[in-house]
């Protein structure tokens, strides 16, 4: 048999120009050759024979990717997947590290939100349970009046309590302190707000005397008050002791003066005076009223003694001085209670006839009272000691008003929200005028910023909408 070779017709050549293709000016340079129409056109690319098609057109177009191909067995898609996988990579690391960030942003939020609720938390029952622990003693005094009549016996009691202070304070040591101390050593190192040289004889009765006496002093007469008067009463006219305080701390310690707290005692003398005055200047009321302000009065140099010859304390060194008073008066004043029992001006018979109930109520409200005052004045701020003192007067106003059915009359209404009034004044900060020169200055500039602002954002509308008009606005300086 003849074999037949079969001859294959050649495909038409184009060239580029005739096919009116768009081919960049590297491919066509390298891998496109014109030919004349009819005649072969062999072009050798890595050992393979290739003639420019209308079907290898595409081909020819792409050869640097053929070249790619031809080189590597996973060609150029395999370095597009990894590029592609590597910016995946890279947005998903990008991704997780701002959700992380978003996350840690978030939980420092949730933290500083729960620190601030706290806080507030804290210091809210602070505030109730000086003012709390305030009505309650008043109160149980009120009460313990009923069935025993003897201040100076209650007050003497009550301050005997003041022994437990330091102990208490030694046991919140030992169960908050990393590093524990013995009993005597805390005892020595509390004991250096008498001086250098610790408490000695000496100084016991020299520093400790004074303050003793004026400590019952004050207990004394308060309860004396309460004998008269009504708790509200009573408990407003004490709230004067903060500007006895500020008169002073200005004329013995010489303090800055201010203008705001000098009209805030003159509210609470305004105050004492129409207290007085409400029910004519004579009877139990004048009396009460006296004894209330003497209370304010002792109270107030007591505070001014103590800054003046002891300075500031912490927590542990008042602990030590109020359990040092509670030592001299179970050793030097007891013999008054004594003294007035013979003489029959406190006088109880029988001794089972004494309510210890009512009796240890009012020691440990006033014990309570007495630390809550120390441990508040140094974990929180003092201003809350004394706006949960102040606050003592409308809550014995509510007992008295709901329990005792009392009808205040207007004078003295209005004399107690005067009094209160002024206790607040007290409480602003020495740098209240500057500090509220500056609010205002604050305002006045955040003011004129906006204004700024809203003249620039007019301006820019209304050229905006000139320009949309065909015409340029030019503002006037």
């Amino acid at each position: 048999m003849k074999k037949h070779s079969a001859r294959v017709a050649p495909l038409p050549s184009y060239s580029v120009s005739e096919l009116n293709l768009p081919v960049s000016d590297g491919a066509s340079r390298s891998s496109v050759i014109q030919c004349k129409p009819g005649g072969n056109c062999p072009s050798r690319h890595r050992g393979m024979t290739r003639q420019l098609s209308p079907l290898s057109v595409a081909e020819d177009s792409a050869a640097p990717i053929l070249e790619l191909q031809n080189r590597s067995p996973s060609g150029i898609c395999r370095h597009s997947r990894v590029e592609r996988q590597s910016r995946s990579g890279e947005e998903g690391t990008q991704t997780h590290t701002e959700s992380s960030s978003q996350e840690a942003e978030g939980q420092t939020r949730c933290q500083s939100c729960t620190s601030t609720f706290l806080k507030l938390i804290w210091r809210f029952l602070i505030i109730l349970s000086v003012s709390s622990s305030w009505v309650g003693t008043t109160q149980f005094v009120k009460i313990t009046y009923e069935t025993f009549d003897c201040p100076f016996f209650m007050t003497w009691f009550s301050t005997n309590w003041n022994i437990m202070v330091f102990p208490i304070y030694y046991s919140g040591h030992l169960a908050t302190a990393q590093e524990k101390q013995s009993p005597i050593k805390k005892f020595r190192e509390c004991s250096r707000i008498f001086g250098e040289d610790g408490l000695t004889l000496k100084l016991f009765l020299k520093r400790t005397a004074p303050f003793s006496i004026l400590w019952t002093l004050t207990n004394y007469l308060y309860l004396l008050a309460l004998k008269k008067l009504t708790a509200t009463d009573v408990s407003a006219l004490f709230c004067c002791n903060k500007a006895f305080v500020f008169l002073l701390s200005w004329i013995v310690l010489k303090d800055r003066f201010m203008g705001a707290r000098i009209v805030a005692a003159i509210m609470a003398i305004t105050g004492i005076v129409m207290m007085a005055y409400a029910d004519g200047f004579q009877g139990d009321s004048i009396i009460g009223v006296a004894y209330a302000v003497g209370s304010a009065s002792t109270s107030a140099l007591y505070k001014v003694l103590f800054k003046m010859f002891l300075g500031s304390a912490n927590f542990g060194e008042a602990a030590h001085f109020v359990s040092t008073l509670g030592f001299f008066n179970l050793i030097f004043i007891s013999v008054t209670p004594i003294i007035l029992y013979f003489t029959k001006v406190e006088y109880w018979s029988p001794f089972s006839a004494v309510p210890w109930g009512y009796l240890c109520g009012v020691a440990g409200l006033w014990l309570a009272f007495n630390i809550l005052v120390n441990v508040g004045v140094v974990l929180t701020y003092p201003i809350l000691i004394s706006i949960g003192t102040v606050l003592s007067v409308p809550g014995n106003a509510a007992v008295d008003l709901l329990k005792h059915k009392m009808i205040f009359s207007v004078v003295r209404l209005g004399a107690t929200i005067i009094i209160c009034i002024g206790f607040l004044l007290m409480l602003l900060p020495e740098e209240w005028d500057e500090i509220t020169l500056r609010f205002i200055n604050s305002l006045k500039e955040k003011k004129s910023e906006d204004h700024a602002d809203d003249i620039t954002d007019s301006s820019v509308h209304t050229r905006s909408r000139s320009r949309a008009n065909g015409t340029v606005s030019i503002p006037l300086a």
